[in-house]
Protein backbone atom coordinates (compact mmCIF):
# COMPACT_ATOMS: atom_id res chain seq x y z
CA UNK A 1 0.00 0.00 0.00
CA UNK A 2 1.72 3.62 -1.13
CA UNK A 3 1.17 6.48 1.21
CA UNK A 4 -0.31 9.41 -1.16
CA UNK A 5 1.95 12.03 -1.62
CA UNK A 6 1.69 15.16 0.79
CA UNK A 7 -0.03 18.42 -1.56
CA UNK A 8 1.74 20.19 0.66
CA UNK A 9 5.53 19.48 -0.52
CA UNK A 10 5.62 21.77 -3.65
CA UNK A 11 4.84 24.99 -5.04
CA UNK A 12 3.78 26.12 -8.57
CA UNK A 13 6.97 27.86 -10.66
CA UNK A 14 6.40 31.10 -10.55
CA UNK A 15 5.71 33.07 -13.96
CA UNK A 16 8.03 34.92 -15.95
CA UNK A 17 8.66 38.91 -14.51
CA UNK A 18 7.91 37.56 -10.90
CA UNK A 19 10.66 39.61 -9.63
CA UNK A 20 8.54 42.62 -10.59
CA UNK A 21 5.71 41.58 -8.85
CA UNK A 22 6.94 42.26 -4.88
CA UNK A 23 8.67 45.42 -6.03
CA UNK A 24 5.34 46.41 -7.69
CA UNK A 25 3.35 45.57 -4.00
CA UNK A 26 6.22 47.29 -2.42
CA UNK A 27 5.33 50.78 -3.41
CA UNK A 28 1.59 50.09 -2.95
CA UNK A 29 2.65 49.62 0.61
CA UNK A 30 5.31 52.18 0.35
CA UNK A 31 2.64 54.81 -0.80
CA UNK A 32 -0.18 53.89 1.62
CA UNK A 33 2.61 55.09 4.40
CA UNK A 34 2.85 51.56 5.85
CA UNK A 35 6.36 51.17 6.73
CA UNK A 36 6.30 53.84 8.30
CA UNK A 37 7.66 54.21 12.57
CA UNK A 38 5.06 54.02 15.17
CA UNK A 39 7.17 55.51 18.30
CA UNK A 40 3.86 55.85 20.40
CA UNK A 41 2.49 52.58 19.85
CA UNK A 42 5.70 50.85 20.80
CA UNK A 43 6.34 53.37 23.91
CA UNK A 44 2.99 52.72 24.95
CA UNK A 45 3.37 48.53 24.38
CA UNK A 46 6.71 48.33 25.74
CA UNK A 47 5.96 50.78 28.80
CA UNK A 48 2.71 47.94 29.66
CA UNK A 49 4.27 44.78 29.14
CA UNK A 50 7.42 46.20 31.06
CA UNK A 51 4.88 47.03 33.94
CA UNK A 52 3.09 44.06 33.86
CA UNK A 53 5.96 42.13 33.82
CA UNK A 54 7.34 43.65 37.01
CA UNK A 55 4.06 43.72 38.56
CA UNK A 56 4.11 39.49 38.25
CA UNK A 57 7.19 39.76 40.33
CA UNK A 58 5.32 41.87 42.91
CA UNK A 59 2.04 39.66 42.92
CA UNK A 60 5.06 36.72 43.06
CA UNK A 61 6.18 37.76 46.44
CA UNK A 62 3.47 39.48 47.87
CA UNK A 63 1.43 35.80 47.58
CA UNK A 64 4.33 34.13 49.20
CA UNK A 65 4.57 30.71 50.36
CA UNK A 66 1.08 29.63 49.06
CA UNK A 67 -0.09 27.44 46.29
CA UNK A 68 -2.19 30.28 44.58
CA UNK A 69 1.41 31.48 43.66
CA UNK A 70 0.62 28.83 40.68
CA UNK A 71 -1.68 31.48 39.45
CA UNK A 72 1.23 33.86 38.96
CA UNK A 73 3.38 31.17 37.76
CA UNK A 74 0.46 31.26 34.79
CA UNK A 75 0.54 34.84 34.56
CA UNK A 76 4.02 35.33 34.59
CA UNK A 77 4.07 32.25 31.29
CA UNK A 78 1.94 34.70 29.40
CA UNK A 79 4.29 37.53 30.09
CA UNK A 80 7.39 36.09 29.69
CA UNK A 81 6.00 35.44 25.54
CA UNK A 82 4.72 38.94 25.35
CA UNK A 83 8.29 39.76 26.41
CA UNK A 84 9.70 37.52 23.96
CA UNK A 85 7.23 39.08 21.28
CA UNK A 86 8.84 42.34 22.26
CA UNK A 87 12.05 40.94 21.04
CA UNK A 88 10.87 39.69 18.17
CA UNK A 89 9.64 43.54 16.95
CA UNK A 90 12.66 44.88 18.48
CA UNK A 91 15.25 42.04 16.36
CA UNK A 92 12.78 43.43 13.18
CA UNK A 93 14.46 47.28 13.57
CA UNK A 94 10.25 47.58 13.80
CA UNK A 95 11.19 49.95 17.08
CA UNK A 96 14.43 51.15 16.23
CA UNK A 97 16.69 51.94 12.86
CA UNK A 98 19.82 51.79 14.33
CA UNK A 99 21.86 48.64 15.30
CA UNK A 100 23.08 49.67 19.02
CA UNK A 101 19.63 50.31 20.36
CA UNK A 102 18.57 47.41 18.93
CA UNK A 103 21.07 44.86 20.08
CA UNK A 104 20.68 46.51 23.79
CA UNK A 105 17.07 46.48 23.96
CA UNK A 106 17.08 42.90 22.24
CA UNK A 107 19.49 41.65 24.81
CA UNK A 108 18.10 43.24 27.77
CA UNK A 109 14.36 42.31 27.15
CA UNK A 110 15.72 38.83 26.01
CA UNK A 111 18.74 37.66 27.71
CA UNK A 112 18.33 39.41 30.93
CA UNK A 113 14.28 39.42 31.12
CA UNK A 114 13.44 35.75 30.59
CA UNK A 115 16.70 34.08 29.75
CA UNK A 116 15.91 34.01 25.66
CA UNK A 117 19.48 33.99 24.17
CA UNK A 118 19.30 37.14 21.98
CA UNK A 119 22.05 36.09 19.46
CA UNK A 120 20.70 33.09 18.89
CA UNK A 121 17.50 33.51 18.47
CA UNK A 122 18.18 36.50 15.90
CA UNK A 123 20.79 34.41 14.08
CA UNK A 124 17.94 31.67 13.77
CA UNK A 125 15.03 33.57 12.75
CA UNK A 126 16.71 35.44 9.98
CA UNK A 127 17.96 32.39 8.30
CA UNK A 128 13.86 31.19 8.62
CA UNK A 129 12.96 34.42 7.15
CA UNK A 130 15.52 34.31 3.68
CA UNK A 131 14.35 30.60 3.12
CA UNK A 132 10.34 29.65 4.99
CA UNK A 133 9.82 26.38 5.04
CA UNK A 134 13.08 25.32 3.24
CA UNK A 135 14.20 21.73 4.08
CA UNK A 136 17.65 22.27 3.71
CA UNK A 137 17.80 26.55 4.76
CA UNK A 138 14.92 27.16 7.71
CA UNK A 139 16.13 25.78 10.66
CA UNK A 140 12.52 25.58 11.75
CA UNK A 141 12.08 22.97 9.79
CA UNK A 142 15.10 20.78 10.29
CA UNK A 143 14.29 17.39 11.68
CA UNK A 144 15.06 17.26 15.27
CA UNK A 145 12.75 15.41 17.64
CA UNK A 146 9.85 16.73 15.01
CA UNK A 147 10.04 15.62 11.74
CA UNK A 148 8.59 17.46 8.65
CA UNK A 149 8.29 15.98 5.58
CA UNK A 150 7.23 12.40 4.55
CA UNK A 151 11.46 12.69 3.24
CA UNK A 152 12.87 13.80 6.32
CA UNK A 153 10.39 10.94 8.38
CA UNK A 154 12.05 7.89 6.13
CA UNK A 155 15.09 9.16 6.67
CA UNK A 156 14.79 9.46 10.74
CA UNK A 157 16.11 7.54 13.07
CA UNK A 158 16.06 7.17 17.17
CA UNK A 159 13.81 9.52 18.98
CA UNK A 160 12.59 11.27 15.73
CA UNK A 161 11.37 8.21 14.10
CA UNK A 162 9.71 7.01 17.70
CA UNK A 163 8.00 10.04 17.95
CA UNK A 164 7.35 10.93 14.50
CA UNK A 165 5.01 7.95 14.31
CA UNK A 166 2.16 10.07 16.64
CA UNK A 167 3.89 13.11 16.69
CA UNK A 168 0.45 14.99 15.93
CA UNK A 169 -0.48 13.73 19.19
CA UNK A 170 2.44 14.48 21.04
CA UNK A 171 2.85 18.11 19.69
CA UNK A 172 0.95 20.26 22.42
CA UNK A 173 2.39 17.84 25.56
CA UNK A 174 6.28 18.27 24.03
CA UNK A 175 5.51 22.05 23.75
CA UNK A 176 5.36 22.22 27.23
CA UNK A 177 8.93 21.58 27.08
CA UNK A 178 9.64 24.18 24.87
CA UNK A 179 10.47 27.04 27.54
CA UNK A 180 13.44 24.75 28.92
CA UNK A 181 14.54 23.86 25.03
CA UNK A 182 14.38 27.68 24.49
CA UNK A 183 16.93 28.86 27.27
CA UNK A 184 19.08 25.88 26.34
CA UNK A 185 19.65 26.73 23.20
CA UNK A 186 20.95 30.27 23.88
CA UNK A 187 23.36 28.69 25.92
CA UNK A 188 24.49 26.19 23.39
CA UNK A 189 25.18 28.79 20.83
CA UNK A 190 27.24 30.50 23.48
CA UNK A 191 29.62 27.66 21.80
CA UNK A 192 29.25 29.56 18.41
CA UNK A 193 31.80 31.96 17.46
CA UNK A 194 29.56 33.57 14.93
CA UNK A 195 27.44 34.41 17.95
CA UNK A 196 28.30 38.43 18.34
CA UNK A 197 29.40 39.62 21.92
CA UNK A 198 29.05 36.16 23.49
CA UNK A 199 30.58 37.68 26.67
CA UNK A 200 27.94 39.96 27.38
CA UNK A 201 25.15 37.43 26.50
CA UNK A 202 26.54 34.93 28.48
CA UNK A 203 26.76 37.01 31.17
CA UNK A 204 23.29 38.32 31.01
CA UNK A 205 22.23 34.85 30.73
CA UNK A 206 23.46 33.42 33.42
CA UNK A 207 22.28 36.77 35.65
CA UNK A 208 19.12 35.65 34.65
CA UNK A 209 18.88 32.01 35.32
CA UNK A 210 20.82 32.62 39.20
CA UNK A 211 18.45 35.85 39.32
CA UNK A 212 15.17 33.62 38.71
CA UNK A 213 16.31 30.11 41.06
CA UNK A 214 17.27 32.78 43.95
CA UNK A 215 14.16 34.31 43.73
CA UNK A 216 12.11 31.10 43.56
CA UNK A 217 13.59 29.12 46.44
CA UNK A 218 13.90 32.18 48.66
CA UNK A 219 10.06 32.57 48.60
CA UNK A 220 8.84 29.52 48.39
CA UNK A 221 9.71 26.05 50.08
CA UNK A 222 11.38 23.80 48.21
CA UNK A 223 8.15 21.78 47.04
CA UNK A 224 6.59 24.39 45.83
CA UNK A 225 9.68 26.39 43.96
CA UNK A 226 9.90 23.09 41.84
CA UNK A 227 6.05 23.20 41.04
CA UNK A 228 6.04 26.72 40.13
CA UNK A 229 9.21 26.60 37.74
CA UNK A 230 7.57 23.38 36.22
CA UNK A 231 4.08 24.87 35.35
CA UNK A 232 5.64 28.51 34.67
CA UNK A 233 8.22 27.09 32.26
CA UNK A 234 5.76 24.50 30.80
CA UNK A 235 3.00 26.76 30.03
CA UNK A 236 5.36 29.40 28.77
CA UNK A 237 6.51 27.17 26.35
CA UNK A 238 3.09 25.85 25.27
CA UNK A 239 2.25 29.64 24.93
CA UNK A 240 4.90 30.31 22.76
CA UNK A 241 4.71 27.45 20.46
CA UNK A 242 1.20 28.00 20.05
CA UNK A 243 1.97 31.55 18.81
CA UNK A 244 4.28 30.25 16.04
CA UNK A 245 2.70 26.93 14.66
CA UNK A 246 0.17 28.40 12.98
CA UNK A 247 2.56 29.95 10.83
CA UNK A 248 3.83 27.88 8.79
CA UNK A 249 3.60 24.54 9.68
CA UNK A 250 1.32 22.23 7.41
CA UNK A 251 2.29 24.84 4.47
CA UNK A 252 4.13 23.60 1.46
CA UNK A 253 7.77 22.69 1.69
CA UNK A 254 10.35 23.40 -0.45
CA UNK A 255 13.67 21.33 -0.85
CA UNK A 256 16.79 22.21 -2.78
CA UNK A 257 17.07 24.34 -5.51
CA UNK A 258 13.02 24.88 -5.80
CA UNK A 259 13.31 28.78 -4.65
CA UNK A 260 10.17 30.66 -6.33
CA UNK A 261 10.72 34.37 -6.02
CA UNK A 262 10.79 36.76 -3.22
CA UNK A 263 7.11 36.93 -2.82
CA UNK A 264 5.48 33.72 -4.07
CA UNK A 265 8.31 32.24 -1.32
CA UNK A 266 6.90 33.86 1.39
CA UNK A 267 3.11 33.93 0.44
CA UNK A 268 2.53 30.96 -0.55
CA UNK A 269 4.64 29.05 2.64
CA UNK A 270 2.69 31.67 5.28
CA UNK A 271 -0.62 30.97 6.38
CA UNK A 272 -3.04 33.96 7.82
CA UNK A 273 -5.33 33.60 11.33
CA UNK A 274 -8.27 35.69 11.35
CA UNK A 275 -9.56 37.01 14.77
CA UNK A 276 -9.93 40.36 16.30
CA UNK A 277 -8.35 42.69 18.79
CA UNK A 278 -7.89 39.60 21.39
CA UNK A 279 -6.16 37.28 18.46
CA UNK A 280 -3.73 40.45 17.71
CA UNK A 281 -2.44 40.88 21.07
CA UNK A 282 -3.01 37.04 22.21
CA UNK A 283 -0.36 36.06 18.95
CA UNK A 284 1.30 39.61 18.83
CA UNK A 285 0.64 40.67 15.32
CA UNK A 286 2.29 37.19 13.96
CA UNK A 287 -1.59 36.12 12.77
CA UNK A 288 -0.42 38.55 9.86
CA UNK A 289 2.35 36.21 9.30
CA UNK A 290 2.11 37.03 5.22
CA UNK A 291 2.35 40.12 5.38
CA UNK A 292 5.29 40.15 8.39
CA UNK A 293 7.25 38.03 6.38
CA UNK A 294 6.90 40.19 2.74
CA UNK A 295 7.95 43.53 5.21
CA UNK A 296 10.08 42.18 8.30
CA UNK A 297 10.80 45.56 9.27
CA UNK A 298 6.95 46.77 9.29
CA UNK A 299 5.67 47.81 12.62
CA UNK A 300 2.83 45.51 13.90
CA UNK A 301 -0.19 47.53 14.19
CA UNK A 302 0.55 48.12 10.33
CA UNK A 303 0.72 44.72 9.18
CA UNK A 304 -3.86 44.64 9.55
CA UNK A 305 -3.74 47.97 7.04
CA UNK A 306 -1.05 46.22 4.95
CA UNK A 307 -3.27 42.74 4.81
CA UNK A 308 -5.90 44.51 2.91
CA UNK A 309 -3.42 45.59 -0.07
CA UNK A 310 -1.48 42.15 -0.07
CA UNK A 311 -4.86 40.43 -0.13
CA UNK A 312 -6.29 42.33 -2.68
CA UNK A 313 -2.77 42.06 -4.65
CA UNK A 314 -2.13 38.22 -4.58
CA UNK A 315 -5.86 37.50 -5.85
CA UNK A 316 -4.71 40.49 -8.76
CA UNK A 317 -1.71 38.11 -10.26
CA UNK A 318 -3.06 34.97 -9.25
CA UNK A 319 -0.87 33.96 -5.79
CA UNK A 320 -2.93 31.39 -3.43
CA UNK A 321 -3.09 33.55 -0.51
CA UNK A 322 -4.31 31.34 2.46
CA UNK A 323 -6.19 32.69 5.70
CA UNK A 324 -7.51 30.79 8.38
CA UNK A 325 -9.42 30.63 11.89
CA UNK A 326 -6.93 30.11 14.89
CA UNK A 327 -8.71 26.54 15.46
CA UNK A 328 -8.46 25.58 11.90
CA UNK A 329 -4.97 26.44 11.44
CA UNK A 330 -3.88 24.36 14.73
CA UNK A 331 -6.01 21.51 12.98
CA UNK A 332 -4.22 22.22 9.34
CA UNK A 333 -0.98 22.25 11.23
CA UNK A 334 -1.75 18.91 12.98
CA UNK A 335 -3.03 16.85 10.23
CA UNK A 336 -0.05 17.62 8.18
CA UNK A 337 2.19 16.16 11.21
CA UNK A 338 -0.11 13.04 10.74
CA UNK A 339 0.17 13.09 7.25
CA UNK A 340 3.97 13.69 7.23
CA UNK A 341 4.22 10.69 10.32
CA UNK A 342 2.91 8.05 7.74
CA UNK A 343 5.70 6.12 6.41
CA UNK A 344 6.87 5.18 10.26
CA UNK A 345 3.18 3.76 10.95
CA UNK A 346 3.50 1.20 8.12
CA UNK A 347 3.98 -2.18 9.21
CA UNK A 348 6.78 -2.83 6.94
CA UNK A 349 8.76 0.46 7.94
CA UNK A 350 12.66 -0.33 8.45
CA UNK A 351 14.67 1.33 10.96
CA UNK A 352 16.98 3.43 9.52
CA UNK A 353 20.46 2.82 10.05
Amino acid sequence: MTTPALVTESLPRPRRGADGDYARLLRRISEAGLMGRRPVYYAVRLSLVGIAFVGGWAAFVLVGDSWWTLLVAAFLAVMFAQVALVMHDVAHRQVFRLRQPTELVGRIVGNAGIGLGYGWWQDKHTRHHANPNHEELDPDVSPDILVWSQQQARASSGLPRLIGRAQAYLFFPLLLLEGLNLHVAGVRALRNRSVKHRALEGALLFSHFAAYLAVLFAVLPVDKAFVFLAVHQGLFGLYMGCIFAPNHKGMPTLTGDDRPDYLRRQVLTSRNVRGGALTDLALGGLNYQIEHHLFPSMPTPNLRHAQVIVREYCAEIGVAYHETGLISSYREALRHMHEVGAPLRRPDAEVAQ
